[in-house]
């Protein structure tokens, strides 16, 4: 063993922290580990400036010492976040100090930075402090005591071997787009994680057989998780032929070919579902460890786990229901591939996490599906307006050309604005090759007769009173404020106002993220209408009608969510101030503006957010054309405007308004035949001619069509009908086998029953032949023992007579003995008096006392003179040793006081306990004596009272022994009751008074 002198202590003196973030759940915990042995400091709170003042020790020799600086054994600090409610703790960085840099001597403390640390902002740091410190304690041995072992030979990196966590884990690098697994100075290696789904067999295995296998609005698709990241695949409609394309889900990873391998290793198996919803309608499980093996040769070779896995529905699992056959089970191609990035094409550049398309081996294909380059793929049906007539038809005559179909207003929703531009622009395109293909013979008219015409024909006029003034209204939708919903809102305001003449919604475009507590302004939020009205007209209609603004959140995920309406009081307008305004084209007007905010409310009538807007109505004069073309947009609505006859011309930001047309001069006669009227009626004639025709092949190819989606919609339920028919020969199959099983089971329980039963006969038989011999030899043998019970009873008679003439010798015996042992009493009464009146004997007992006080004295001195020497001896240990121990035993003072107190409180407790015990017990033993001297006494009173009534010489010396001995009993009865513990309904006291009865009936008998 080392001397005294060589003990070490090596102390890790943790201060105080900087840069933490504050966490009111959770609390900061610091371990240390050297050489496997393991220390922690108390939790503190989690802020910015977390107090830890904490001291962490090792116990070891110089030479011990010695070894670990060889070999540069590390101590390495680990900061970790506990959660304060599930108790769940998170690594939040770690230091490594160098043994070598312990001193004896005394060093400033210093900040070190934790490595690795989950705090990307603040990089938090640690006030620590290394030290080596003499041992002053004793070298026995004590079971509390840390002593670090000797160093064991480390191979390969020791400092990477302790860097490493026991788990590891992936922590996704946003800004850089890969995971890191492992430390970042040592791991730097690149490397890509791939999972293909390939294809599916036998899906419709996993539904249940009362569920359709094509409803409607029931989408599957599948879902798994890779490094914490939930990647779904495009969902498909059909399961007895799944239609989709095989996806790959890739994730790179930096780190090195050994931790990798060690991280895969720890992986849990990768799990991939078939789901529908939110339910889960099978699962299979693929396992990584087959990528460990070729993780070391990474640099020539992808490693690959790849097959047809089968999925087990949940049911069967928890049930552990029987397996299906193997034609009929339903499969998953999964491959799942690791590679280096480098060994990937340069033009494949992978995200973080992204699905892509990828080619697929023969090995991964379907056995009856097509390669993936010769799959058809169902074409995505194009919507067409009803009336645009097809490409291949020829287009009317020139200055006859039919309007542009326009979309129904009734076949759009709020959430999709856009779509009515790209149907109009549809339109527009499919008129263009119509009036493209048209006769070119008649296309060199003239320009003017064919705008005349194509007015007259296809843009109805309206006649207007005199006294209709022109307006024009504006509204600004400027920004959205005061959210009062906890989570974020992509808004978007929607609007229409029928008595401006146009049907179509106006809406802002863009969605603007709007959050509580900030305001949004809103983008391509103005919008301006022209229209002719009645000033009585205008004003009774913003009296009655309010414009009711709608705010939608838009999702790309879902379909949109009407958060709430704002209902703009257009009254507030006419209550502006006039103020004198010049138009576009200078004629003179008036001018009211209108600025309000406009709470926007829910069903409930709830706020949720405030809208700012800012309306202006002009009002331009009278209109000078009599006769206005209605514009497109008012023919879009389902109904017509309040503002019937009006010149309505929506005006959205970046499109003029359009002058109003006059109508056309009319033309000179000319002849019936050759007038231009009559060519363009034939031509009209004609056309019709040839729009039946093409309606009529139209129709033709329609029923064709329709007759084909028939067909294959007849054959796609045949085929559902024979997958759910092969489905139940299965399930009716297993039953069968199951039922047979049963019934088998059934015919061996019964013969075994018919067994058990014909067993039972021969125990019961058995059973009662044993117990009528049992029955008769109990019979005999109790006749056996009565005879000798009554041998025995004679014999204990016997010696029951022989003992009380025993007891009655003994009786005189002892009255004998009493009568001496008085006599020598009193003898020796007599005898201490008489010595005690002698003075020398008073003064050889104080000698005596003197002698053994003075010895006493004496022993006490040798004592005290030994125990301060003792004492000097340890005075100096006890002070070094009082000053370590004192603010130990301070906390401690309190906490032995209670528990002193409490102990002394149950001793009290158990004291009085055991004196009251002492007490009865002893009261008991009296009683019990008296009790036995009341029997005894009275045993020799029946004695006596026998031959006193024989002989009458003797009757005064019975007299007075009666009345010694009713004496006696009336003093122990009240001996007894003065005691306070017996009363006059005990027994032993209702004994006493009929024994004092029956001495009084007996004395005055005599």
């Amino acid at each position: 063993m080392a001397s005294k002198t060589d003990q070490l202590l090596i102390v890790v003196s943790i201060l105080e922290g900087r840069h933490f973030p504050k966490s009111q759940r959770h609390s900061l915990v610091v371990e240390a580990r050297f050489d496997g042995e393991q220390l922690a400091t108390d939790p503190v709170d989690h802020r910015e400036q977390p107090q830890f003042s904490t001291e962490l020790a090792w116990e070891l020799d110089r030479r011990t010492l010695h070894q670990h600086r060889l070999q540069r054994t590390p101590i390495k600090l680990q900061c970790f976040a506990v959660d304060s409610v599930s108790k769940s703790r998170e690594c939040v960085g770690y230091i490594v100090l160098d043994l070598r840099s312990a001193q004896e001597l005394k060093q400033e403390p210093r900040w070190y930075p934790l490595l690795s640390s989950k705090y990307t902002k603040q990089r938090p740091a640690l006030l620590l402090g290394l030290v080596l410190e003499s041992d002053s304690k004793p070298s026995e041995p004590s079971p509390d005591r840390f002593r670090a072992k000797k160093a064991p030979p480390r191979q390969g990196s020791p400092a990477l071997a302790e860097l490493l966590p026991e788990k590891l884990e992936a922590v996704l690098v946003q800004d850089q787009g890969y995971h890191q697994v492992g430390p970042p100075d040592h791991c730097t290696d690149m490397f890509i994680l791939s999972v293909t789904v390939a294809f599916a067999t036998k899906l419709e295995q996993l539904v249940p057989t009362t569920v359709k296998l094509s409803a409607e609005g029931s989408d599957f698709f599948f879902y798994y998780s890779l490094l914490g990241n939930d990647i779904t695949s495009e969902p498909f409609h059909n399961l007895l032929s799944p239609a989709f394309e095989p996806e790959r889900a890739s994730v790179r990873i930096r780190s090195s070919k050994q931790i990798l391998q060690t991280f895969l290793s720890q992986q849990p198996s990768l799990q991939v579902h078939l789901c529908c919803g939110n339910r889960s309608l099978g699962s299979t499980d693929v396992s990584l460890s087959a990528l460990c093996a070729g993780c070391l040769e990474l640099e020539s070779k992808a490693a690959t786990v790849e097959g047809a896995f089968v999925l087990q529905p949940p049911r069967r699992v928890k049930q552990k229901l029987p397996a299906l056959p193997a034609d009929l089970q339903p499969t998953l191609g999964v491959s799942v591939s690791l590679r280096r990035e480098d060994a990937q094409l340069s033009g494949n550049n992978e995200g973080a996490v992204g699905p892509e398309i990828s080619s697929l081996g023969p090995s991964l294909l379907p056995p009856s599906a097509p390669p993936a380059g010769q799959r058809p793929r169902t074409p995505s049906p194009v919507p067409q307006p009803p009336n645009a007539p097809s490409s291949s038809a020829p287009a009317p005559p020139a200055g006859l050309q039919p309007p542009p179909p326009l979309p129904p207003a009734s076949s759009h929703t709020e959430s999709d604005a856009e779509s009515l531009q790209e149907e109009q622009q549809r339109g527009r395109e499919s008129a263009r090759p119509a009036a493209a293909g048209s006769d070119p013979a008649v296309q060199p008219q003239g320009r003017s007769e064919a705008a005349a015409s194509s007015v007259s024909v296809s843009a109805p006029k309206v006649s207007i009173p005199a006294s209709t003034h022109h307006f024009c209204f504006s509204l600004d939708l400027r920004s959205l404020g005061s959210l009062s919903l906890t989570h974020p809102v992509a808004a978007t305001l929607r609007y229409s106002y029928h008595f401006f003449g146009s049907a179509a919604p106006i809406m802002t475009n863009p969605p603007v993220e709007l959050q509580r507590n900030m305001q949004v302004f809103l983008p391509q939020s103005y919008c301006a209408f022209h229209f002719a009205a009645l000033p009585q007209q205008l004003q009774d209609t913003f009296h009655r009608v309010p414009l009711v603004v709608e705010m939608w959140h838009r999702d790309s995920n879902s379909r949109d969510q009407l958060v709430g309406t704002a209902s703009i009081q257009l009254s507030d307008l006419l209550r502006a101030d006039k103020t004198r305004s010049l138009g576009s084209a200078g004629e003179l007007g008036w001018r009211q503006t209108h600025q309000d905010r406009i709470p926007v409310l829910t069903t409930h009538s709830e706020k949720v957010a405030e809208l700012y807007c800012v309306m202006t109505l002009e009002d331009l004069g009278l209109v000078k054309a009599k006769e206005i073309i209605v514009s497109d947009s008012s023919q879009d609505g389902a109904e017509r405007p309040p503002g019937s006859g009006t010149w309505s011309v929506p005006c959205p930001p970046g499109l003029q308004t359009p002058a109003p047309t006059l109508p056309p001069a009319p033309l000179p006669s000319a002849p019936s035949r050759d007038t231009l009227e009559y060519r363009t009626a034939l031509e009209l004639e004609l056309w019709k001619e040839e729009q039946e025709d093409l309606f009529d092949n139209q129709l033709r190819k329609k029923e064709q069509s329709h007759m084909q989606a028939l067909a294959e919609e007849w054959s796609r339920r045949d085929r559902e009908r024979e997958a759910l028919v092969k489905k139940k020969e299965a399930e009716y199959s297993l039953l069968e086998e199951q039922l047979q099983k049963t019934l088998s089971d059934l015919e061996k329980r019964e013969k075994q029953l018919a067994q058990a039963e014909m067993e039972t006969a021969r125990l019961q038989k058995e059973l009662r032949l044993g117990h009528e011999l049992t029955q008769k030899e109990l019979q005999e043998s109790s006749r056996r023992l009565q005879l000798d019970c009554d041998h025995r009873v004679a014999l204990e008679r016997d010696k029951v007579q022989l003992m009380e003439e025993e007891r009655a010798r003994l009786l005189q015996q002892i009255a004998d003995g009493e009568l001496k042992y008085k006599q020598l009493e009193k003898e020796f009464q007599l005898f201490r008096e008489q010595q005690n009146i002698r003075p020398e004997i008073r003064l050889q007992s104080e000698i005596n006392l003197l002698s053994l006080e003075k010895v006493e004295l004496e022993r006490k001195l040798e004592s005290t003179t030994k125990s301060k020497l003792h004492y000097k001896q340890q005075w100096g240990r006890a002070l070094r040793e009082l000053a370590r121990f004192k603010q130990r035993e301070q906390e401690n003072a309190m906490s032995r006081l209670k528990k002193q107190q409490a102990e002394l409180e149950a001793m009290r407790l158990r004291y009085l306990a055991t004196e009251e015990k002492e007490a009865v017990r002893t009261e008991r033993q009296e009683l019990d004596e008296i009790r036995n001297e009341l029997n005894r006494l009275k045993q020799q009173d029946d004695s006596r009272v026998g031959p006193a009534s024989s002989l009458f010489g003797p009757a005064p010396a019975a007299n007075e022994s009666a009345d010694e001995h009713l004496s006696r009993l009336l003093e122990e009865r009240d001996t007894l009751l003065r005691t306070g513990v017996y009363t006059h309904d005990d027994r032993i006291i209702s004994e006493l008074n009929r024994q004092i009865q029956q001495a009084m009936t007996e004395r005055g008998n005599v």
